[in-house]
């Protein structure tokens, strides 16, 4: 693929160009380059993956300090399962990265926004004609005033290349459809569009929670608008024609418990912009399957199955395909095995659903060659091992081709199985709602494939009826996540840090019975109880658990100091500080180590410390305060996967 430009030919820019482009371009502005993130979220049992690029960021946005300084950006690599069925169109992907940086106290809205004009314009080559952006228009009841210090930042810059930047005020997104345009390049939405917090809008808000106006910037790739989504186009508009590129978000005010808002006393910048959109907008094409990463995937599907992407009536399975066996590849690099419940369960989906669009297009595997989605997979691997090496370890290879491989057989028994008893039930000449959602919750029966097979044989499906079933299970399914996941790590309550300080202590213990090869290879903790993953080959004797009780209490009642220090990675690694099996860390870190007694701040006394561990906290400052709240006992030692242990422990 290539394109013109005033009669100039311009090469494709892959993602490895963008990503590059982007980290250099901020460290060359003071910003300490980070690591991405797992797609397991350290220490938040709130929800299954790295949905954002801000997600880890959180501590450092809410005030705590970060390890490496005031400025830091990244790419990190992010999931979100609820856009599995959204995969299809020509924009939606459930794995992506989000190139992000951050100002905690720095640099505000000025130098935000040039950089990123400049970032887009100068170093990406996107057209300036082609940019759009939208701004906070105010909130009236909240005296939240509108962001005319953006626009106005926006104004010049655009003045710079020579285009005059009319500001047009819109609303609501339904205001967008009925106004349109009106000429303007620069457009003021509500909250519900230009507005950020955790919580939402402002009205939705509670005392205590920090928020801001952000301002957000659009591709227009000039296509025809599709009336189907509403009278007139805007940059909100979903019929394609624009793509939101990247949101800066100003978090500058705090709700207060009388409602009201006031200023925070240091503004945060958080910059997220997604690279696969940036990629397709520097490459002027509305489809993020013309990116590199994906094109490599299509032309090998092509090559094997002799139909055409172009081709409409296959367009939608090469698409889904490529998605989720990209998804794959980081989700089993990153410790995710399938399953029938949690992450395993949305990793199983999505071998699965892949499995089946790959049959849908006439891709088969063969004795011979072995796995089609395999092949995906190694493109995946060499597209990706430059930003990511640990993709290409003899190890993380090996597990990532062998799940695969392993799901897939399963797969094909799950739907032989599924065909037996869609025969059974064919038998009544229709297949019922009840029955769809039989096949699909436990023969793993894709519905696409019993609408498919049910119209070949002229059969009627209850539709309705299945997605109401659907739905009521999701919801079910919901509500049993959070109640599971109730007073977890991220609300930073008393019990819940005893508890953390506690996980620390008892990874120590585990490594002392059973052996240095014990690394923790996953946690959960909240409130009530502490659970550990943790890599041993053997089931725990009594003796054994008894043994690392007996540890954990001793230290608990030491009454020992816990202090943190930061430092750079290198040097934490030469004390030995634990870390989670196969996390990323930036080049400086955080480090708690607890004890000896008498430690100090300003004299850790490292070699002497009972465990050191890179952490963000928090912690309790002394062992003393878990004393007081009760004795540890395991309450459950299980197998989880093959050679990870798994330990639940109170404080009773």
């Amino acid at each position: 693929m290539h394109f013109m430009c005033n009669d100039v030919t311009i090469l494709p820019m892959n993602l490895s160009d963008v990503r590059t482009k982007y980290l250099t371009f901020f460290e060359a502005r003071g910003h300490a380059i980070v690591p991405s993130a797992s797609l397991i979220p350290l220490n938040d049992p709130t929800t299954l993956f790295t949905g954002s690029g801000m997600q880890p960021m959180v501590p450092y946005l809410l005030g705590e300090e970060h390890p490496s300084g005031t400025r830091v950006a990244d790419s990190q690599r992010s999931f979100r399962a609820e856009d599995i069925d959204e995969v299809g169109d020509n924009r939606h992907t459930t794995f992506f990265e989000m190139l992000g940086n951050w100002s905690f106290g720095d640099y505000f809205k000025e130098e935000q926004i040039a950089w990123m004009f400049e970032f887009l314009v100068d170093e990406i080559g996107i057209d300036p004609e082609r940019l759009y952006v939208t701004a906070f228009i105010g909130d009236e009841a909240y005296d939240l005033p509108r962001d005319t210090e953006s626009v106005a930042l926006w104004k010049k810059l655009f003045a710079s290349k020579g285009i005059e930047a009319t500001d047009v005020i819109i609303g609501s997104e339904a205001d967008g459809y009925e106004k349109g345009m009106q000429g303007g390049r620069i457009f003021y939405y509500d909250a519900r569009k230009n507005w950020w917090s955790r919580a939402g809008t402002p009205d939705k808000m509670p005392a205590g929670e920090p928020g801001g106006p952000d301002t957000e910037m659009f591709y227009d790739f000039g296509t025809v608008h599709d009336e189907v989504f509403g009278p007139h186009c805007h940059p909100n508009c979903d019929c394609g024609r624009f793509m939101e590129i990247g949101n800066n978000v100003f978090m500058q005010y705090l709700k207060k418990a009388d409602g009201t808002f006031g200023l925070l006393p240091k503004r945060n910048v958080d910059f997220g912009g997604g690279l696969e959109r940036i990629a397709a907008a520097a490459n002027q094409t509305p489809d993020v399957f013309k990116i590199d990463i994906f094109e490599s995937i299509i032309s090998l599907l092509e090559a094997f199955s002799g139909k055409s992407y172009e081709d409409l009536a296959y367009q939608r399975s090469f698409r889904i395909v490529a998605d989720h066996m990209r998804a794959t590849v980081f989700m089993l690099a990153d410790g995710v095995r399938p399953s029938n419940t949690e992450r395993g369960y949305v990793l199983r989906r999505l071998i699965r659903r892949a499995a089946q669009h790959a049959q849908k297009i006439g891709v088969q595997n063969d004795q011979k060659e072995g796995s089609m989605l395999n092949r995906c997979a190694v493109i995946i691997i060499e597209k990706y091992k430059a930003a990511y090496p640990e993709l290409a370890s003899d190890d993380a290879y090996q597990q990532i081709t062998s799940e695969i491989w392993k799901e897939e057989v399963q797969f094909g028994r799950a739907l032989d199985n599924g065909m037996k008893e869609f025969e059974k039930m064919a038998q009544a000449g229709t297949i019922s709602g009840a029955d769809a959602f039989t096949l699909f919750t436990t023969y793993g029966f894709p519905f696409e494939m019993t609408l498919e097979i049910a119209r070949e044989r002229t059969l009627s499906v209850d539709a309705a009826d299945f997605e109401k079933r659907m739905k009521e299970h999701q919801e079910l399914s919901r509500s049993g996540s959070e109640q599971k996941f109730k007073g977890g790590l991220a609300d930073h309550s008393e019990a819940t840090v005893r508890l953390h300080t506690t996980h620390h202590i008892l990874l120590k213990a585990l490594q002392m019975v059973l052996g240095d090869h014990v690394k923790q290879r996953g946690s959960n903790i909240t409130g009530e109880r502490l659970r550990i993953d943790f890599s041993h080959g053997e089931k725990m004797t009594d003796d054994q658990k008894k043994e690392v009780e007996r540890i954990v209490n001793d230290a608990i009642k030491q009454h020992l100091p816990m202090t943190r220090s930061t430092m750079p990675k290198e040097e934490a690694e030469g004390l030995g500080a634990q870390h989670e099996f196969g996390a990323k860390y930036p080049d400086v870190v955080s480090v708690y180590s607890l004890g000896p007694v008498g430690a100090t701040l300003e004299n850790p006394q490292f070699d002497q410390a009972f465990s050191i561990e890179f952490c963000g906290g928090p912690h309790v400052t002394n062992t003393s305060e878990i004393e007081s709240a009760g004795t540890f006992r395991i309450q459950k030692e299980e197998a989880v996967a093959s050679g990870i242990r798994r330990i639940k422990g109170v404080l009773v």
